[in-house]
């Protein structure tokens, strides 16, 4: 396991840079399918979307060593003719873990002090041909430091191609590094996307990994910038493989069914969204991954 002293400030701000130049990739990358959209389909022949960024600071009460400053983040979130609503928001904060959360916190416990930072991504189609996605990735400093991340793929109609080649992009990812990961994460994914009340699973899975150290930051470091470029290699081909597709009222309502699953997940049982609430993060940017539109039979 790593010391904290492997997390200083220098790694904390290389992090931080990668999730910023991640997020503006994604961002053009999504952007470009809005402007390459032809249909016909129900959407096809609105106006493009672009990305609209929300700067919002981290507010906490109280004097401490850190100078007032607890961080904060950039939300960017596009509603377009491809993209019902796209997010890609980015935060780094910092602050003390509240004393109900920090023994779930590893190295908390003894010093609830807290440094996170991470870019977060989920995408709602306007097409129920195009799949949901999701992609985030972390870094996180206690008294311990680790990584965490993944992706996960939420077709309303799934494909085994698409399927294929989305879990083939991780499996690459991940062989790069250790041939242990890909089986192992996908597990964790597996595991970890499930909706017990539903007895399902959210979609069709993908890889999840947190509290990744090995004892060798660089290496940690750029597997998570490995899963993030998988995820920018293969989903916007996913989207230009199916944006163009006409589709029924029928599928359109079953999309918003899906999208109930996915709500569900989110607000029950998703670590993130938990970490963000505890954290005193900004609201609009942690529900950033609820869809505009939802329906439940």
């Amino acid at each position: 396991m790593s010391t904290n002293t492997d997390y200083g400030d220098g790694h904390k701000k290389q992090a931080s840079a990668w999730f910023d130049t991640l997020r503006d990739d994604l961002c053009a990358a999504l952007e470009a399918c809005e402007d390459g959209v032809h249909g016909p389909n129900p959407t096809s022949a609105g106006d493009a979307g672009r990305f609209e960024r929300t700067a919002w600071r981290r507010d906490e009460d109280g004097d401490d060593d850190l100078g007032g400053n607890h961080g904060g983040g950039v939300m960017s979130v596009l509603r377009g003719r491809v993209f019902e609503k796209a997010g890609v928001n980015v935060s780094t904060v910092m602050g003390e873990f509240s004393e109900e959360f920090r023994d779930r916190i590893p190295g908390a416990k003894d010093d609830p002090r807290f440094w996170a930072s991470g870019v977060s991504v989920v995408i709602h189609p306007c097409s129920p041909l195009v799949p949901i996605a999701h992609m985030n990735t972390r870094m996180i400093v206690t008294t311990q430091g680790w990584f965490g991340g993944g992706g996960d793929l939420t077709p309303v109609f799934p494909i085994e191609a698409d399927t294929a080649d989305f879990h083939g992009a991780y499996k690459d990812a991940c062989d790069r590094h250790d041939a242990d990961y890909y089986p192992k994460f996908k597990k964790w994914c597996d595991e970890y996307f499930f909706l017990p009340h539903r007895g399902e699973t959210r979609g069709v899975g993908g890889i999840f990994y947190d509290n990744l150290d090995t004892g060798d930051w660089e290496k940690d470091f750029a597997f998570t910038q490995d899963v993030g470029r998988a995820f920018f290699d293969v989903y916007p081909e996913l989207v230009r493989r199916h944006m163009d597709e006409d589709w029924t009222e029928e599928e359109r309502q079953a999309q918003l069914v899906k999208r109930g699953r996915y709500v569900e997940f989110n607000l029950l049982y998703d670590r993130g969204t938990q970490f963000g609430l505890k954290t005193g993060g900004n609201t609009e940017a942690i529900l950033m991954s609820l869809p505009p539109e939802v329906r439940w039979p």
